[in-house]
């Protein structure tokens, strides 16, 4: 789930960039948007510790600290919220991983980054697939979007780091389900189910097998074989 923006070559898809979050009826002012922020972040919160049905409105507010009217200032219901929800994690996560990948200058690189930037933000944000599982069941289009919309910025990517030589060509579209995939199950095995092996340790094992696949390698010319 990650993205490169090539230092030879300007970002132009937007999934190097950080995204607006979208909105329903958006604030017309900064002091709006905060509050819009606040009540997404308690959110967050609520539907994390919670999950959907046992989460308020009201749980929300006293979170937020605001009122209960203002809460329909900017949303029309719970599953109102909680679908904004599902996009702000979704523009989050992408923020914060285009924000570690920009200097990043082959596919490879961005790899390897973006993974770290996963994992780090997961255990940074362990409501996240709590929120995103849930969704599936509660908004489901939301849910397609959170994936789809993060698979299609993927595969872009990919082929543009195919024409710039930096990968082979293939199918992109399955790569990038294929790699998001990965990063999805890392992420709950190593972030949210225990954190305490090194990320670092987790990108290196992920690299050697996006890197240099499952086929033996050939042994050298020595006939030692290959170290493991």
């Amino acid at each position: 789930m990650n993205q490169v923006s090539n230092k030879r070559h300007r970002p132009t898809d937007p999934e190097a960039r950080a995204l607006p979050p979208p909105v329903k009826g958006r604030a017309k002012t900064a002091r709006g948007e905060r509050t819009r922020t606040k009540l997404l972040d308690a959110a967050a919160k609520e539907f994390g510790e919670l999950g959907f049905h046992a989460a308020s409105i009201s749980g929300i507010t006293r979170a937020a600290k605001v009122a209960l009217g203002t809460f329909y200032v900017y949303f029309d219901s719970k599953e109102a919220i909680f679908r904004a929800l599902v996009d702000y994690m979704s523009h989050l996560t992408r923020a914060w991983i285009a924000e570690r990948v920009g200097s990043s200058t082959d596919r490879l690189s961005a790899e390897r980054e973006g993974l770290q930037a996963f994992l780090e933000f997961v255990r940074g944000h362990k409501d996240l697939y709590r929120i995103v599982m849930e969704a599936q069941f509660v908004a489901d289009d939301a849910y397609r979007r959170y994936y789809t919309d993060f698979a299609e910025a993927y595969r872009r990517n990919l082929a543009a780091a195919v024409a710039r030589g930096d990968i082979r060509n293939g199918d992109n579209e399955v790569r990038a389900w294929a790699l998001m995939g990965m990063s999805v199950f890392l992420g709950l095995r190593y972030a949210i189910w225990d954190n305490s092996r090194p990320a670092e340790d987790i990108v290196a094992a992920m690299s050697d097998l996006t890197e240099h696949g499952l086929a033996p390698r050939e042994p050298p010319a020595n006939g030692e074989g290959p170290k493991e």
